[in-house]
């Protein structure tokens, strides 16, 4: 499996905004993606060195339109930390 295939897109709030002084990113991930193949993933994207991964699951939330309804899909975060002797990932220089 790819690391383009595990690490699918960043996640771009104020939460995750403020973790980036602190060399901590925040990305949308597969859902059976463990904390290992997410750590080897962002190392070889990246070409950093992480400290730790921290994965949670967001349920879909409830969508009603007319008197259908059903849920959005399930996704999965990590949070990324890297190293301090690690430089930061390059595409989030410009918005710290």
């Amino acid at each position: 499996m790819q690391p383009q295939d595990i690490i699918l897109k960043p996640v771009l709030t104020e939460k995750g905004y403020d973790g980036i002084a602190e060399k901590r990113y925040t990305f949308t991930v597969l859902k059976s993606a463990n904390k290992t193949q997410i750590k080897i993933a962002a190392e070889q994207m990246f070409g950093v060195k992480v400290k730790s991964v921290n994965t949670v699951t967001c349920p879909g939330k409830l969508k009603r339109m007319g008197r259908n309804q059903g849920y959005t899909p399930t996704t999965k975060k990590a949070i990324i930390t890297l190293k301090e002797d690690s430089k930061p990932i390059e595409a989030f220089d410009s918005l710290s």
